[in-house]
């Protein structure tokens, strides 16, 4: 036994209080534990760390496999306890930097430095192993919290008992939800930047399936910028559909609507955005199966052999009859545009310049799309 180490022995209980004294006023996370942890576990994982930095005094290299195997232990364990890894490097630092100190106080010059060259080599050795233990350990609760969260929406979304997932979760199921689908695209976008958009818009902390692309938003939360926001995140367009519920029990309702506006939306070509049923309420009743449909659809038999008409009449209902947008839209001239609609009229015996045929005609476009395979 080394002179040196003869005389830190003595110190490593008054060390391992310097150490977790610092550690508890300057990393967050230690000053949150309950003092019975702090000064339990937290203490004896220090001592047992100065003890192997004590034992490098006189055997250089004396840090051995059991003693890394219990380091990457007691990392795995203050990882489970949700402990960041910026905080157990800060810590160990904090520890390397006390025992340092001490050194410096009661070491020669020669002893320092083969007392530096053994912290070192501890430090080398074990904050790799850190690392990994923690990065391990969180990826397995971030798995967990992820099965957690999933089984959570399933059973909202389902109308299952939902209470003991929430508390498992950590999260809170207030009554008022929006109830969001989305369509992104293919390949699907990486998961992180569609959760963080939903979480930077709602402020919180977002219920998401991302397999099924359905989310739980707060009630009450504007959506307005919303697609928009995933668009800028995801770098494409974005089409989606919400349904409100007011409590919990509705959620099952609103995600059906939500699925039937989107599915309709999808059918109809409709351009990127948000929609709610309000915004498809005629489309969705014509959507409705039955002979009456079939019979709106067959009003544009007439315009089977003349694509040019049909693509015509089209752009001239989803631009609201504005016929000068529509000429822009379709790149042809406006004298171009009103002899094609008086061939609509001719071949289809519904005039546009009266109000309930053009009504009339407006409804078959849909219904004709509706229609489409």
């Amino acid at each position: 036994m080394s002179d040196l180490h003869s005389r830190m022995q003595p110190r490593v209980r008054e060390l391992t209080a310097a150490v977790i004294a610092r550690c508890a006023a300057e990393v967050p996370f230690y000053r949150e534990l309950p003092p019975e942890t702090l000064h339990g576990e937290v203490t004896q994982s220090v001592s047992a760390v100065l003890t192997i930095l004590l034992r490098t005094l006189g055997r250089p290299g004396a840090m051995g496999q059991a003693d890394l195997t219990r380091i990457i232990e007691w990392s795995a364990r203050r990882a489970e306890d949700r402990l960041p890894l910026e905080a157990a490097v800060t810590a160990y630092l904090i520890g390397a930097e006390v025992w340092w100190q001490a050194l410096t106080e009661v070491a020669t010059p020669d002893e320092l430095a083969a007392a530096g060259r053994g912290m070192l080599d501890c430090l080398r050795t074990a904050m790799p192993a850190v690392a990994l233990a923690h990065q391990q350990a969180q990826e397995d609760i971030r798995s967990e919290d992820k099965r957690v969260r999933r089984a959570l929406i399933s059973a909202l979304l389902s109308g299952h008992p939902y209470e003991s997932l929430a508390e498992a979760a950590g999260a809170e199921v207030g009554q008022a939800h929006e109830v969001l689908l989305l369509d992104l695209g293919q390949p699907a976008p990486p998961v992180r930047l569609v959760q963080s958009a939903l979480d930077a818009h709602t402020g919180t902390l977002v219920l998401m399936d991302h397999v099924d692309g359905v989310a739980l938003l707060p009630g009450g939360c504007s959506l307005d910028s919303l697609a928009g926001r995933l668009a800028k995140a995801v770098g494409r367009p974005v089409l989606a559909a919400a349904a409100s519920a007011a409590a919990p029990a509705a959620i099952p309702e609103a995600a059906g609507e939500a699925r039937e506006v989107l599915a309709l939306v999808r059918r109809l070509a409709r351009p990127p955005g948000l929609y709610r049923l309000d915004d498809v309420l005629l489309e969705h009743q014509l959507a409705r199966p039955g002979a009456g449909l079939v019979r709106l659809a067959a009003k544009l038999a007439p315009l089977d052999g003349h694509p040019h008409l049909l693509e015509t009449l089209r752009a001239f209902v989803h631009r609201g009859h504005n016929r000068r947008q529509t000429a822009l839209d379709l790149h042809i001239h406006r004298n171009t545009l009103d002899y094609r609609l008086q061939r609509v009229s001719l071949l289809t015996g519904l005039d546009l310049a009266a109000p309930e045929q053009a009504r009339l005609l407006a409804a078959a476009v849909t219904a004709r799309d509706l229609a489409r395979p």
